[in-house]
């Protein structure tokens, strides 16, 4: 089980643009850890579906242990599946830095994310487009990072829903600096501006760096667009 610490340091910092490993590579996952410590990312994001939350498979807590073999990188690992206090303390003990999980799959989010800081994780909540603010308000004291999510989770190639930066916009008013804002769908060189303006510090970005041919190019693009993209400015 590796330390919570390297991910609750980057708290601090602003922008931190995390590759959504979904995207990857994954006949040569070794070769593609590589290629993104290259080019000097900070943190993966692991996307995990269960078919039930969300209608899409995708791996589990086997290949999150193969990435926590693979890398000293923190792991934010997005737990989009239901009945997420059945299985955190696996994931935590898989190696997982900081869970997020759905409002959504948690009416009463609080024991879950209580859980989650009492392994030396960081917790984060996250809500899907259609869901109004209201439902995490409650609960913001209990976690250290918000996940807006800028599409419908479990789904491919959908469009940029920007009631995502309303919400930042809202967020960053009510806590400022004392949570991590991160936001991820369609994050990608002519969205990642505006996400920054709303007070996102945190960015998932998938095909706009595994896309890419040279992913410290790409990350040192979408990374320029958010430092020039001042909160407010929109």
């Amino acid at each position: 089980m590796s330390s919570a610490s390297s991910l609750v340091d980057l708290r601090a910092v602003k922008p931190v643009v995390l590759p959504s490993l979904l995207m990857c590579d994954f006949g040569r996952l070794e070769d593609e850890v590589r290629r993104l410590e290259a080019a000097g990312v900070r943190a993966l994001h692991l996307d995990v579906m269960d078919g039930h939350f969300v209608p899409n498979l995708s791996y589990g807590l086997v290949l999150v242990e193969t990435f926590r073999r693979l890398t000293k990188l923190p792991l934010d690992v997005h737990l989009m599946i239901d009945n997420p206090a059945d299985y955190v303390d696996r994931y935590r003990e898989a190696g997982a830095d900081g869970m997020t999980i759905h409002i959504e799959a948690a009416a009463d989010p609080r024991p879950v994310l209580d859980r989650i800081r009492a392994q030396g994780a960081s917790a984060g909540l996250a809500l899907n487009p259609p869901t109004p603010l209201a439902a995490i308000e409650p609960f913001l004291d209990h976690c250290d990072l918000v996940l807006v999510m800028s599409v419908m989770p479990g789904f491919g190639g959908q469009k940029f829903d920007p009631v995502a930066l309303d919400k930042l916009r809202t967020l960053h008013a009510q806590v400022g600096t004392t949570k991590v804002l991160e936001i991820d769908g369609g994050i990608h060189t002519e969205t990642i501006g505006p996400a920054a303006q709303a007070g996102c510090g945190w960015f998932v970005v998938g095909s706009g760096i595994f896309k890419a041919k040279d992913y410290g190019q790409a990350l040192g693009d979408l990374q320029r667009r958010a430092i020039h993209s001042p909160v407010g400015t929109s």
